[in-house]
């Protein structure tokens, strides 16, 4: 039991004085974690990765099992607690050790040590069976109703580093020494949710296509076996430019609708619709779009493709876009806007980022950060499927941090007794009607 602190005296109020106490007994600043809980039951993204893992330990000297061990990171981190550091003061948390099976009255969960270790122990084997496991989750998820067409979003993103982190390298783009991890997205319907699928971490010094063409082949061979009557679409911006690209996508019979760099001979091909675009600018005397269409080799293709071009004139001038697509279908200016879509996943990144702190990969041990990275991961799918579960209310559309401040950091005070567990919210929290919607109700 906790050893009480002598009371604190604050400023009184009127003539009453006003004391603070740490005796409240088994309060929690983060009962939505247990909201959290009740999604992977659901899913069992926790279990799916602990079969992945090997556990080298003396299991007769264990006193946290795997379980735990995901478990509790995964939670911290979407509850906003990143670092494993934070371990040594949420292991006593009541909510969290609720989230994680275990009564009132066990032992405190995993300390900062422990899951330094875990991270650090990470194989390549162990990562790469933890990526499969992200993606048999996103299958499970959809099983049921089977998608007739997934688009899949690639995308790179720099995470800065600090220190002597392996493979940390200076990239010139970016301006710093980072990371270079690449992130896939699915969407299987129009506006509908980017769900995480992948995350690659790469060292800071590669092109922003490297391994693209890998990854697109082993996703596309999972998404087909589990849903072979689903059309696989491949959609990236610039960095994914290449011919290995257009080539392997063929070669897959996946679409693709990628952003090409501007060079002198798009824009000699785009010149009449750019003097289209300039005619109306001079006549309406603001912002013009004109698309068009038309075909295109360049000297490292093996053949002619199908480039849109947007030919936009605005007050600085000329600004056109290339876009090649491997699709027929759609007028130029929709191939476009369907491309422009892909702009979404920004914000899925940024979520992943900011909200998350996904790029936080402060081990040594790459496999280390590439594991962290994963977990990240797996938080953030948690917090997606959450948020898919919110359809049809006012958090619907909600950011990680808005869900995280609404639903997540809610105080509670929570009593066991042999029977039962209750937790008891504050009768002023204005999401509770949310809860209700996420949770049954309770028969008394």
């Amino acid at each position: 039991m906790t050893e009480c602190s002598p009371a604190l005296a604050l400023s009184p109020l009127g003539r009453k004085p006003v004391t603070v106490t740490n005796d409240g007994g088994d309060l929690t600043s983060d009962a939505g974690v247990l909201l959290l809980r009740d999604v992977d039951r659901g899913i069992g993204l926790i279990r799916r990765l602990v079969e992945c893992l090997r556990d080298p330990r003396q299991q007769a000297k264990v006193d946290h099992t795997l379980e735990v061990l995901v478990g509790q990171r995964m939670f911290q981190m979407a509850a906003g607690y990143e670092d494993c550091n934070d371990a040594d003061a949420l292991r006593t948390d009541p909510a969290f050790k609720l989230a994680l099976e275990k009564g009132l009255s066990d032992l405190p969960l995993a300390s900062q040590s422990t899951l330094s270790r875990f991270e650090n122990r990470m194989t390549r084997q162990d990562c790469y069976r933890l990526s499969e496991a992200l993606v048999e989750c996103f299958i499970a998820r959809h099983r049921e109703h089977p998608p007739a067409r997934i688009i899949l979003d690639f995308d790179p993103t720099d995470d800065k580093t600090h220190g002597q982190q392996e493979f940390s390298f200076y990239q010139a783009h970016y301006g710093s020494h980072c990371y270079l991890p690449l992130l896939v997205f699915a969407q299987c319907e129009a506006g509908g949710e980017q769900e995480l699928l992948a995350a690659v971490l790469r060292a800071g010094n590669v092109h922003g296509g490297k391994r693209a063409l890998a990854l697109l082949t082993r996703l596309v061979a999972r998404l087909r076996a589990a849903f072979p009557k689903c059309r696989l679409e491949f959609r990236a911006d610039s960095g994914f430019s290449l011919p290995e690209i257009y080539e392997g996508c063929e070669a897959l019979k996946v679409g693709y609708t990628i952003s090409l760099p501007k060079n002198d001979v798009l824009l000699r091909l785009a010149g009449p619709w750019l003097d289209a675009a300039r005619e109306l600018y001079r006549e309406r005397g603001e912002t013009v779009q004109v698309f068009g269409q038309f075909f295109y080799r360049a000297h490292s293709w093996s053949r002619e493709r199908r480039v849109i071009v947007k030919a936009e004139w605005m007050a600085q001038g000329a600004n056109p876009r290339f876009v090649v697509t491997s699709s027929g279908s759609l007028s130029p200016a929709s191939r476009y806007r369907f491309y422009c879509q892909r702009g979404d996943v920004e914000n899925r990144i940024k979520e992943l980022k900011e909200d998350l702190q996904a790029d936080r990969l402060s081990c040594h041990r790459f496999l280390a950060n590439q594991a962290r990275l994963l977990l990240h991961g797996a938080a953030f799918v948690l917090l997606q499927t959450l948020r898919q579960r919110l359809a049809g209310t006012v958090l619907a559309t909600a950011q990680v941090r808005t869900l995280r401040l609404k639903l997540l950091k809610v105080g509670a005070h929570l009593r066991e007794s042999a029977r039962r567990i209750v937790v008891s919210l504050p009768s002023a929290y204005p999401w509770f009607e949310i809860w209700s919607l996420l949770a049954p109700a309770s028969p008394g």
